[in-house]
């Protein structure tokens, strides 16, 4: 073989393999793509108005916003990965009747809000910090009295902003993961792909296209750094995400503000959610009703 050939084939050989990792990466990101599901229903009975929110990369959100008379406390609530809005709206009624203002929205690449180029936990913390925006903004909402609700991702969402600002009220923390290296593991096993080497290059590769360590925004971490009260509510029979899962995050706690319930139920139906909701309000009233000082 010529020194040419040689280069050629060598040059070639370089090629295939950067098409194929090229390859593997798309198929990675449409193999995690979250599926869209758009809304069939609107929040009845109750006082809604359809919104339209701003957020980054100059995207926007859609949203029901519910208000709950002049100055109310106030509530955003996140779905999890591949739900929407409605998905949450088993909520509305109860929250409402115990006097506050609500607003349920799609993340990007979510229901009826823009697409963008992925959708990831941080990236539903960056919307659900400009949902808390809009209705500090708000004149039926008191700014000082603005609380959280997620569910899943959106739970480790949440906590993620929680962690970063400090005028939230409360977190509702439904199924957050303790880690989502522990998710990613589930799911390589759910799809019989190996750790050694494609899953290890997967999780890599992963936290590179969203910019972030999954050791920073782990729920498991960024409990430590909420300064608001927290309730991991989490149902028994998850198999999704196990309960073991809320318990880690509950020992990982500073302070007595954050508690624990669990519940009977999977990850998206609670059949115990009924006799649990004024748990959830008696937690949301303790830590919301009265006006925050300073």
């Amino acid at each position: 073989m010529s020194g040419y050939t040689a280069i050629a084939w060598l040059s070639g050989l370089l090629l295939s393999c950067a098409l194929a990792v090229l390859l593997f990466n798309r198929l990675i990101r449409v193999s995690l793509a979250a599926p869209r599901i758009y809304e069939s229903g609107v929040p009845d009975g109750l006082p809604w108005r359809e919104v339209s929110i701003p957020t980054v990369r100059g995207k926007q959100l859609f949203g029901w916003f519910i208000p709950a008379g002049k100055r109310a406390p106030a509530l955003a609530i996140l779905h999890g990965w591949g739900g929407n809005a409605e998905m949450m709206l088993p909520l509305a009624k109860r929250l409402h009747a115990a006097g506050y203002a609500l607003l349920f929205f799609d993340a990007r690449c979510h229901g009826r809000s823009d697409g963008d180029t992925f959708a990831s936990l941080p990236r539903f913390a960056e919307d659900l910090e400009h949902a808390v925006d809009w209705l500090g903004v708000q004149s039926e909402v008191d700014e000082g009295r603005v609380g959280v609700i997620g569910h899943s991702v959106g739970a480790g969402a949440a906590l993620l902003l929680a962690s970063r600002r400090h005028d939230i009220a409360a977190v509702v923390s439904l199924a957050a993961f303790a880690h989502p290296a522990g998710m990613m593991r589930r799911w390589l096993k759910f799809k019989r792909i190996p750790f050694w080497p494609l899953g290890a290059y997967i999780l890599f590769y992963v936290q590179r296209v969203i910019g972030h360590r999954f050791d920073d925004i782990a729920p498991s971490h960024t409990i430590r750094s909420v300064e608001c009260p927290v309730l991991l509510a989490h149902g028994t029979e998850d198999e999704t995400v196990p309960v073991s899962e809320a318990r880690e995050i509950y020992a990982n706690r500073k302070d007595g503000r954050v508690r624990l319930l669990p519940m009977q139920g999977s990850h998206d139906e609670y059949t115990e959610m009924e006799r649990h909701i004024g748990t959830m309000i008696g937690f949301l009233d303790n830590a919301m009703l009265r006006p925050r000082k300073g």
